[in-house]
């Protein structure tokens, strides 16, 4: 996972970051975005995407990541701005936010699958790319463990719809509590199921 990532820095590429984001198909919380930038000569054993990783050892890779990595960095977008400008525009903001925070900046930025706008760094979209490039799958992790532990916060602020469970994501026991209770102040409006139309406001 490792090759295109070597293959720039003998290209002349320094600091090569990876991007990705989680929460793009949720009903409630926000989109969560992590750039990494990985050592060369620290390996991280495991690293790949998070959706294969199982939670506990999701949680043991971010402690590892943020440890040995060059640097790291979060962004996201909240639920009133992916209202405001739609999901796609929200997590492209996300993963922008996080590469600008990278401290020091990237000299080229490894995407999975999206270009994103507006970064004074080269950059390269890669198919499959948690797959594929161990620093964006080190994102993916970064980005998942931070997105659920916010929803944990969620859930312990309001624990009528279960976050703790489905983190945000379109279950049936969140669409019965949404049912049930109507939209949180963290849901996002323009998520609407078709199985909710007439059930709530």
């Amino acid at each position: 996972m490792r090759t295109l990532e070597n293959a720039l820095r003998r290209a002349g590429f320094v600091y090569v970051a990876g991007v990705d984001e989680v929460g793009r198909g949720c009903l409630a919380g926000p989109v969560v975005a992590a750039a990494v930038v990985l050592h060369p000569d620290r390996h991280i054993p495991g690293v790949c995407d998070s959706k294969a990783v199982p939670a506990a050892e999701r949680e043991r890779l971010y402690d590892m990541i943020i440890a040995r990595a060059l640097a790291w960095a979060v962004g996201e977008a909240d639920p009133s701005e992916i209202d405001r400008i739609n999901i796609h525009q929200a997590s492209l903001r996300a993963m922008q936010r996080a590469v600008i925070a990278l401290v020091p900046l990237p000299d080229i930025v490894l995407v999975d699958a999206f270009r994103v706008p507006d970064l004074p760094m080269a950059q390269r979209g890669v198919s499959h790319g948690d797959r594929r490039c161990s620093a964006i799958a080190a994102a993916s992790i970064v980005a998942k463990v931070t997105r659920d532990r916010q929803m944990l916060e969620l859930h312990a602020r309001d624990p009528r719809y279960g976050f703790d469970r489905h983190k945000g994501y379109a279950t049936a026991d969140h669409l019965e509590a949404v049912a049930r209770f109507g939209y949180s102040e963290v849901h996002r409006r323009s998520f609407r199921p078709a199985t909710l139309f007439d059930t709530i406001d």
